[in-house]
Formats: structure tokens, sequence, C-alpha cells
């Protein structure tokens, strides 16, 4: 917990729930007739409205961004490296806005959520939701705080996939989009990853076929796998190797089934905590909306007709050792967005974490991204 709050910090922050009673059409057909968003603001919109930024979580991330709920947090949000009075995303200039996405298991309508219909949670009976949904219900969200335009749309991993999207789905309504560690779709690999955690979860004898909150259990041996494929594919070999390398937990073998090296208790610990925190079901969805997102699927494959009618800029940052969203899969997008002559940035970062790269301090990464940073609040404050 932190023994008083940091002067860069955003402070306590108090999440927000917003209920939007209008229908919502999914992609996959079927009709939300209400729904809710969990959301945190940090700083002040100015009169004009023009200095707002959203903020798209990846597949495990949420809501809090940044700041603290209570002083008795042990950690800040998950983004706090780079929201903040002075920071990258500097909320003494921006009015940042981050949700959960629907779908999602902390706080918003979700697999967890009762189901009118039946008064029973949703679990497996709610709908597959795609990134599309996501980005329709975020551009609902800005109506709702009466922004017409986003100054920014930011997002890593699977939050820049949203942020692409935005940029073809809206493209007025937003003046840059900055994507980082993403990619303009998963490749197979990625696809057969998150199957594998999938089929982890499903074939747990608790799943119940998603319906575990009915019977009072949980598929928690699943999901810790699920996670623990996935922690290994977000770090990369050197960054297991300089954390763990072959170290022995205990200092010799033990010539059985259980732990030996530190690497394997790392991953177990891992697994634990997000099991205690994340529903199996969205967990599900997560990972499908990962696997649908292929903007350039409507245009016969080709990526630069698909970003055509874009308006922002854009600023696309990768990290040399993320082998999940190697930099070869954003310099796809940067080659699309030349080709459409588009105004594109572009940062390859030398870092050796792996994809887990766009949440950590890293001066090179860090600087640039306040730089651009503060070229949109030239612009927009």
């Amino acid at each position: 917990m932190p023994e008083s709050i940091p002067a860069d910090s955003v402070g306590l922050v108090t999440p927000e729930t917003i209920t939007f009673d209008k229908p919502l059409t999914l992609v996959c057909g079927r009709v939300l007739h209400g729904y809710q968003l969990k959301v945190e603001t940090y700083g002040t919109l100015n009169t004009k409205k023009t200095n707002a930024v959203l903020i798209c979580h990846a597949l495990s991330g949420h809501h809090h961004a940044a700041g603290y709920h209570s002083m008795s947090d042990r950690k800040p949000g998950w983004w706090d490296n780079y929201i903040g009075p002075g920071k990258p995303i500097d909320t003494n200039e921006l009015f940042v806005v981050s949700l959960n996405n629907i779908g999602g298991c902390h706080g918003s309508t979700g697999p967890t959520t009762i189901n009118p219909e039946t008064g029973k949670p949703f679990g497996p009976d709610f709908p597959v939701v795609t990134v599309t949904d996501w980005v329709n219900t975020q551009a609902m969200l800005a109506d709702y705080f009466a922004i017409k335009q986003w100054a920014a749309v930011i997002g890593g991993s699977l939050g820049g996939m949203q942020a692409l999207q935005w940029s073809m789905a809206y493209p007025e309504r937003l003046r840059y989009a900055l994507i980082i560690a993403s990619a303009p779709k998963l490749s197979a690999q990625n696809i057969a990853f998150n199957e594998v955690a999938r089929q982890a979860i499903m074939k747990d004898e608790d799943f119940h076929g998603g319906r575990y909150l009915e019977n009072s259990t949980y598929p928690k041996s699943g999901l810790m796998l699920a996670r623990m494929v996935g922690h290994i594919t977000y770090l990369s070999d050197a960054a297991m190797r300089s954390k763990f390398g072959r170290d022995l937990r205990s200092g010799h073998l033990n010539f059985n089934y259980d732990v030996d090296f530190q690497v394997e208790s790392y991953l177990r610990y891992q697994g634990e905590v997000f099991s205690e925190g994340f529903d199996a079901n969205s967990y599900l969805l997560m990972t499908k909306a990962l696997d649908y997102f292929d903007p350039a699927a409507e245009f016969n494959g080709d990526l630069t007709a698909a970003l055509a009618d874009t308006q922002c800029k854009f600023l696309l940052i990768s990290f040399t050792t993320d082998w999940r969203f190697s930099p070869e899969r954003s310099k796809e997008i940067v080659d699309a967005l030349l080709n459409a002559k588009k105004e594109v940035s572009y940062l390859e970062v030398d870092a050796p974490e792996g994809h887990d790269a766009f949440l950590l301090p890293i001066n090179r990464y860090k600087q640039a991204f306040h730089a651009y940073m503060n070229r949109i609040i030239r612009e927009v404050a």
C-alpha cells in the first residue's frame, strides 16, 4: 500500500457505472436491450470538450488504469506508469476516460451480470462480442460525455486493435490513434494459444458448460492453466532467462512433479492470483474477440483499402522482443497507412521485456510517448 500518494499520481479515484438503455445490436446478430459500462475518469474536460482521451484495455484489463481506489491498495491502476500529472498522458492537460468493456468482469455488463429474462447470471448465454461492438459502445460513451471528437484513442495489444477500429468506424471522431504492441489481426499461432487457453477452461470439471456460478463452483484449475499459457507468451525468452534462469526454488531437485524451478513457482502464483479476480466466461469472450478481429476481411484482405477513409494521424510503437505481437505486425499497419497516404509515425523500441513491455516504464518508450502526447496537447488543450 502507498505510504502517501505520489505527486505524479491521479490520486484516489472513484469508478462510475453508466447505464445505457438504448438497444445495442451486436455483430453476432444478438441484441443487448441495455447495458452498463464501468468507467474511471482522470483530469478535467475543457469547455470546448477537445482534450478528451480514451484508453482501451487489453485482454485482462479494466477501467482502473491509474491512481488508487483506497489508501490500502497494494498497487495503482494498470497503466499508472503513463497516466497522471506530468506523465505522457498528462492529466493536468487532458481528460482521460478508461472503461471496462462489455463482456468483462469488472463492473460492466458481462457473463456475471444477472440476465433479466432468467434472474440468473448470463454465464455462457452472454453473446460473443467483438472489437467492433466495443468501439460502438465507446462511441455511445463519448456521446454521454458530449465529446464529439477524441483528441486521441490509445491502447496496447487488444487495446490497440480498438484504437485501429476507431479510426475506421468513426474516422471523424478522433484526431490521433496510438496503437501500441498490436497487430491488424492475429496470426494462426496466436489463435492456437487462445484455443489452448479456452480448452483448459472448458475441460475443467467445474466449468459446468459455463454455468459454474449456478452450481456454486468455479473452474479455477482451468483458468489458472489458461493464464499460465498466456503469461508465457507475454514474456520474452530473454526476460524469463534474466528473471528466473534455471534457478531452483529450494536449491535442489525434488525428483517429483512438485515445483522445482523458480519459473514454475512464478507461473503458478500468477495463475492463482488471476483465477481469484477474473471470470472464466469473460476470458473466453475476450480471447474470441481477439481471434475475430480482422478489419481487412471486408476488403478482400486489403488493409490499405480498409484504412482508406481514416482521417486521424497515427503513432505505432512496437518492441523488439515481443513475439506475440512482433514489430513486423505493426509494420503491416504502417505500410498499409503509407500506401493509403496517411500520416503515420513509427517507433520500434529495443526492449528485452517482450509483449508486457508496453506496460512498463522503459525510458526510450516513455520519452517518445511523452513527446508525441505533448504534440497532441499543443493542438487540443
